[in-house]
C-alpha cells in the first residue's frame, strides 16, 4: 500500500511530526508499506527542498513559495496536494486537521470520491475552544479559522485516528460514526525498546534526585516548587533535576520561585553540560540535552514527577515524555488526568495522585523515596508494560485498520 503522510509543519521545532508521525511511518514501512512524509518546513525553511530516507520512509520537505501574504498559504497547500497525488497513494494521512495539512485535506476532498485516495485525519491535540486556540498566541481570525478547520476536517474524513480517549469521545460527539474513529495512543519505537532498563539508584542516598522531564505548559511552575519544599521537610537532602525547556519561557519563573524559597539553582552556564556529574544544588536546570545525556539523567533519578493540570488540553493529549520515563523504568509519580491514567496502573507501574493535590503529590514522592523495593518494583513493571502495550510494532495494526487493511 502506498501511504502519504502530510504534516502542518516540519520536523522541528514542534514535536508532532518527529514524535508521532515519523515513528508511525517507520512502523508502517517495517510492515512493507511504501511511505512518504510530506512536510511544509515554514518554521525551519533551511530544510525546504530537502529529501532523505529514514528506515524505509521517504521524508520530503517541499520547496516553499515566496512569503507573500495569502499567496504563501495557498501555494504551500497546492504544492502539498499536487505532490501527494503525484505519489499515487492509496491513503493520505493528514496530521492535525488544521493549517497546511488541513488545507491540503480540503483540496483533495474536492476530488470525486472515485478518483481520490482514502483520506485519514490524525488528531493528537484539541485545537479549538478550550484547546490550543486559548494558549497558542493566535489572532482572532486564526482562532476562528482553526476551529472551523478542526470541525470540518474531523467530520469529512474517511477515518480519524486519535491519540486519546478524550479526543475519541469528542470526535464521536461531532457526529463521526464510532466505526470510523480509531484510538492510537503515542508509542515507543521498537528500536528504542531493544535496549535494557536504565539502572537507577537503589539506596536513595543522602541526596535523592527528583527528576522533572517537561515542557512546563501543562502545569503551574509554583506547584513544582511547592512539592519540592514539602518533600524536603521530610527528606531534607532531596534535590530537583529539571530536563526540558519551557514552551513559553516558564523556566524563568522556576528560577525566580526557587530563589524566593531560598533554593540554590544551577543553570547550564554554571556546570559542564557535556556530561552529567554530581548535582550539588537544590535545583539543577539542564534545559534541552542530547539523547545520550537524557539516558544518563534518567539513570540518576530516584523518582520522577509528572505534574498535569486537569484541563482540556491535557485530557486530550498523550504525553510522550511520560512514556519515555516509563520505558526507561523510572518510577514515576504523576497526576491522574487523561491518558496518564491509561499509561500508568496505579501501584503497579507507577503512582497516580489527584490533579492539583500538592499534599498527596508530596506524600507520594516521600513514600517512594523511602521505599527502594517499591521503586524497583514500579520501575521494572513500567519497563515491561510499555514494551507490551505501547510498542509501535503493535500499535500500528490500529493504523492499518483506519487505512482499510483487513487482518
Amino acid at each position: 500500500m502506498n501511504v502519504v503522510i502530510v504534516g502542518p509543519f516540519g520536523l522541528k521545532p514542534r514535536g508532532t511530526m518527529s514524535v508521532r508521525a515519523l515513528p508511525m511511518a517507520r512502523a508502517l514501512a517495517a510492515r512493507r508499506h511504501n511511505v512518504s512524509v510530506l512536510l511544509p518546513p515554514w518554521q525551519n525553511p533551511e530544510d525546504a527542498g530537502q529529501c532523505w530516507e529514514e528506515e524505509g520512509v521517504t521524508v520530503e520537505n517541499i520547496p516553499l513559495p515566496p512569503r507573500v501574504p495569502g499567496y504563501f498559504h495557498l501555494f504551500t497547500a497546492l504544492r502539498l496536494a499536487r505532490r501527494a497525488l503525484a505519489l499515487r497513494p492509496h491513503v493520505v494521512h493528514f496530521f492535525k486537521p488544521k493549517a497546511y495539512s488541513g488545507l491540503t485535506h480540503w483540496l483533495l476532498a474536492r476530488l470525486p470520491r472515485a478518483r481520490r485516495p482514502r483520506l485519514v485525519v490524525d488528531a493528537d491535540d484539541w485545537e479549538g475552544p478550550g484547546g490550543w486556540n486559548e494558549i497558542g498566541g493566535y489572532s482572532l481570525v486564526q482562532r476562528r479559522f482553526f476551529a472551523w478547520q478542526e470541525r470540518w476536517g474531523l467530520t469529512h474524513a474517511d477515518a480519524v485516528t486519535v491519540v486519546s480517549r478524550a479526543l475519541e469521545s469528542i470526535v464521536w460527539a461531532l457526529g463521526v460514526p464510532p466505526r470510523q474513529v480509531f484510538y492510537v495512543s503515542n508509542g515507543v519505537e521498537n528500536g528504542k525498546l531493544d535496549t535494557g532498563r536504565v539502572q537507577h539508584p537503589t539506596s536513595g542516598g543522602p541526596h535523592p534526585i527528583i527528576l522533572l522531564y517537561t515542557r512546563f505548559f501543562e502545569f503551574p511552575v509554583s506547584r513544582v516548587i511547592e512539592v519540592l519544599c514539602r518533600v524536603r521537610v521530610q527528606v531534607p537532602g532531596a534535590r530537583l533535576l529539571v530536563v526540558g525547556e519551557g514552551l513559553f519561557g516558564e523556566e524563568e519563573e522556576l528560577f525566580r520561585l526557587a530563589g524566593q524559597f531560598g533554593l540554590t539553582v544551577a543553570q547550564p552556564s554554571t556546570y559542564n553540560n557535556q556530561h552529567v556529574t554530581r548535582f550539588t544544588h537544590d535545583v539543577t536546570y539542564m534545559g534541552w540535552i542530547p539523547s545520550h545525556l537524557l539516558t544518563a539523567c534518567f539513570a540518576q533519578a530516584d523518582v520522577a514527577i509528572y505534574p498535569f493540570d486537569d484541563t482540556l488540553i491535557n485530557r486530550t493529549k498523550c504525553a510522550v515524555k511520560l512514556l519515555d520515563l516509563l520505558a526507561a523504568g523510572v518510577p514515576v509519580v504523576a497526576e491522574a488526568v487523561g491518558q496518564n491514567c491509561e499509561m500508568i496502573r496505579h501501584g503497579e507501574t507507577g503512582w497516580l495522585v489527584p490533579s492539583g493535590d500538592v499534599g498527596a503529590f508530596s506524600e507520594a514522592v516521600v513514600h517512594l523515596l523511602g521505599d527502594a523495593r517499591l521503586r524497583e518494583r514500579l520501575g521494572q513493571a513500567a519497563f515491561q508494560d510499555v514494551r507490551r502495550r505501547f510498542a509501535w510494532g503493535g500499535l500500528i495494526e490500529r493504523v492499518e485498520w483506519a487505512y482499510g487493511v483487513k487482518h
